[in-house]
């Protein structure tokens, strides 16, 4: 513990300085330089907390983690170079670097925002345990895990009636507005194409009652 306390220690010093002083050398007020170091490893160690969190936590936030954190390392990384470099006078400040130093701050505001967005997705709650009743010989029994019920394979007649009937629900809800291809889908229970095939048969008969209504 002391050895990687040293070692986290010097290399977040070390970090600092150099993407500071190239912050410095890219036009970056002194009193405003070391705002670059602190955006960049904070959101190396906030994606990386995310991406290796023992906690449950969505997939999709758990990738774009994963691909920030080794982003925001390799980023520190470049910068730490680039501003040793121009410290070596084998670089030269050109206007290509001023930008891509003064972009830092902006796209890690986006970054941290979608990342915050996925993190907070609602992910499928879990059973709560029962508690374990008091006394020494009480043991927390363990129960089978019930399987989900498969549901019978309906027929097109069944589907298209059962959308009707989900239609007539919606359009009472929606003063008259007809079913989306979401609703459909959630409501039947239904994948996507199927829903989006149900939706445009509904269309085709509101169409066909439509145009055979008589004229007044």
């Amino acid at each position: 513990m002391a050895g990687m306390a040293v070692a986290a220690a010097s290399a977040a010093v070390a970090s600092f300085a150099g993407l500071r002083g190239l912050a410095e050398v890219a036009g970056w007020p002194d009193r405003l330089a070391w705002l670059l170091p602190i955006t960049i490893d904070a959101y190396a160690m906030t994606s990386a907390r995310v991406w290796l969190a023992g906690t449950p936590a969505v997939d999709r936030a758990r990738s774009f983690a994963r691909a920030n954190a080794i982003g925001a390392i390799v980023t520190s990384i470049v910068g730490n170079a680039g501003y040793h470099l121009a410290a070596s006078g084998l670089l030269t400040i050109s206007w290509p670097v001023i930008v891509l130093v003064g972009a830092v701050p902006a796209a890690v505001l986006g970054l941290t925002a979608h990342l915050h967005a996925l993190r907070t997705l609602a992910s499928p709650e879990r059973n709560p345990v029962p508690a374990a009743e008091d006394g020494p010989k009480a043991r927390p029994e363990s129960r089978p895990r019930s399987r989900p019920r498969r549901m019978k394979p309906r027929t097109e007649d069944a589907l298209i009636q059962a959308a009707r009937e989900a239609d007539t629900r919606y359009r009472a809800a929606h003063e008259g507005r007809p079913i989306t291809r979401d609703a459909l889908r959630s409501a039947l229970r239904i994948a996507g194409p199927k829903a989006t095939e149900l939706r445009r048969r509904l269309a085709a008969e509101t169409t066909e009652r439509e145009e055979t209504r008589p004229t007044p």
